[in-house]
C-alpha cells in the first residue's frame, strides 16, 4: 500500500520521481473524474510516473489510458508540485519525492474500464470530493484546478 509521509525536508531520504495527473471534467464541466486505487482504497486523479523516452504530455496520455481506458489530449498545465516535505512510500519500501505535473485534459474517445490498479471510478462535484477518502496531495491539485486561473501553480 502506498502511503504519504510528511516531515521537514524528508525528500532528502528518497529519490525523485517525475509524474503527472489529469483533471478530466464530465460533459457539463461540473464534475471531475476520480479513480479508486486497488492498493490503498483511496480516491485519486488518474496519472502516474513518467517513463524514460517519453514526454510529460505523452506520460499523461498513457497513464490516463492505462488507468481509465480513455483517450485524451493535453490542454494545459495546471500546476507543478514538488514539496520536499512529502514523500510516498510504496509497499516494496521504495520512497519517492514527487515532481508532479497536473494537466487539464480533454477526452477524445475510449470507454471507462477497470483494471488491476483501479477498482472503481466516478465523476464527482467539488462538494462530493470534499467528503471522499482522497489522497491528500491530489486534493491540492483539484483545488488548484477548480480555481480556474490561467497562470500555472508552482508548489
Amino acid at each position: 500500500m502506498a502511503k504519504i509521509i510528511e516531515g521537514e525536508r524528508i525528500g532528502a531520504e528518497a529519490h525523485l520521481s517525475v509524474g503527472c495527473s489529469a483533471i478530466i471534467y464530465d460533459d457539463a464541466g461540473e464534475k471531475i473524474l476520480l479513480t479508486r486505487r486497488t492498493d490503498n482504497g483511496q480516491w485519486c486523479l488518474p496519472g502516474g510516473a513518467m517513463e524514460a523516452g517519453e514526454s510529460l504530455s505523452e506520460a499523461c496520455i498513457r497513464e490516463v489510458f492505462e488507468e481509465t481506458g480513455l483517450h485524451v489530449r493535453v490542454l494545459r498545465l495546471i500546476g507543478v508540485y514538488s514539496s520536499p516535505h512529502r514523500i510516498i512510500q510504496y509497499q516494496d519500501g521504495n520512497r519517492v519525492q514527487l515532481v508532479a505535473h497536473s494537466f487539464a485534459v480533454d477526452v477524445m474517445g475510449g470507454e471507462l474500464t477497470l483494471n488491476n490498479e483501479v477498482s472503481e471510478f466516478g465523476y464527482f462535484t467539488p462538494d462530493e470530493i470534499a467528503n471522499l477518502d482522497l489522497m491528500a496531495h491530489h486534493r491540492e491539485r483539484i483545488t488548484d484546478a477548480l480555481e480556474g486561473r490561467a497562470a500555472t501553480f508552482v508548489r
